[in-house]
């Protein structure tokens, strides 16, 4: 296992050298520049230098691609060209906790209710409760979450005045975003679950255990729900990224200080450091996760702890 482990870190910091490499030629590629072109034109030649010269854009390409990966190796994504002055690691931690709140919230919410949805529904197989699951799982994926966002500013926050509208202000407005993204999370897991336990219930073994007298309850929890959860463990993952990360639309539509925002912000400012700071951050967290992921199959399915030992 720590061999494995060892292997997959291994792996994770190749990944990130290659992310970070074409995510800095890219921005290198992009159109126009970080600043105010009209502005930095009314400037002497000697100021333009010294500006070009604070943030390292006086040397050569490759030059700064080499002082960047040795600055990302310690830590330091650079400063921001539009938040002047201040650090990228410094403006990414000071967004976090608003997108980590409602990520966690939705993928809390989501995985309890869609648990609970698609195990109904298996169990009850071919029955009202079966069908009802499917269509609350039918139109949790068809309705987009912005505009589910929209009805929900409509109905509760404005219509009936129980939640905060918008804005971050106290954890009431934390709520309505949540709800917009664990929807589809919901819809997701429930109809996997679903899926994946009506194949397990068809299995040899689910036939033996009821052969031996074994109660259905005792079934559905030890052999049953237990099997089914692979599947569901494996979408998690980047459904924990996507959210927890923050929601691009979600958090601009309930004007939510988060990095989903600051991203958004960052592109249309031409602010590279914090561009590919964020898309660092996102690939470095994303990878973690799946690692997580891949030592969480182990801990449902022995079988899978064994093998990745033996390996």
């Amino acid at each position: 296992m720590k061999r494995y482990i060892g292997i997959r870190i291994i792996y994770m910091i190749i990944t990130l050298f290659i992310i970070s490499t074409v995510t800095f030629f890219l921005m290198k590629a992009l159109p126009g520049t970080p600043f105010d072109e009209e502005k930095l034109a009314q400037l002497p030649v000697e100021q333009k230098q010294m500006i070009y010269a604070s943030y390292g854009l006086d040397k050569p390409v490759f030059t700064q691609y080499v002082n960047y990966i040795k600055n990302v190796a310690q830590g330091d994504l650079g400063t921001s060209f539009f938040y002047t002055g201040q650090k990228v690691t410094d403006i990414i931690s000071g967004r976090l906790f608003p997108s980590a709140l409602i990520g966690l919230q939705a993928v809390l919410l989501g995985l309890a209710v869609g648990l609970i949805l698609g195990i109904v529904a298996a169990y009850r197989h071919n029955t009202g409760w079966d069908y009802a699951t499917m269509i609350i799982a039918v139109l949790g994926v068809s309705i987009p979450n912005f505009v589910l966002a929209a009805l929900l500013q409509y109905y509760v926050g404005l219509k009936w005045g129980l939640l905060p509208v918008a804005f971050w202000e106290s954890y009431p407005s934390s709520i309505l975003p949540s709800i917009a993204l664990c929807v589809g999370v919901i819809a997701l897991i429930a109809r996997f679950v679903r899926t994946e336990m009506l194949e397990v219930l068809d299995q040899d073994y689910v036939t033996t255990a009821k052969a031996k007298g074994l109660g259905t309850m005792r079934i559905m929890f030890q052999h049953v729900i237990r099997n089914s959860l692979i599947s569901v463990i494996t979408i998690l993952g980047p459904i924990v990224v996507n959210l927890l990360t923050g929601s691009l639309v979600i958090e601009n539509i309930f004007g939510i200080p988060g990095i989903g925002s600051l991203f958004v912000d960052s592109i249309k400012m031409n602010d590279y450091s914090t561009i590919m700071g964020i898309t660092l951050f996102y690939s470095a967290f994303y990878v973690l996760v799946m690692l997580v992921v891949d030592l969480l199959y182990g801990l449902v399915d022995p079988r899978i702890r064994l093998a990745s030992g033996k390996g």
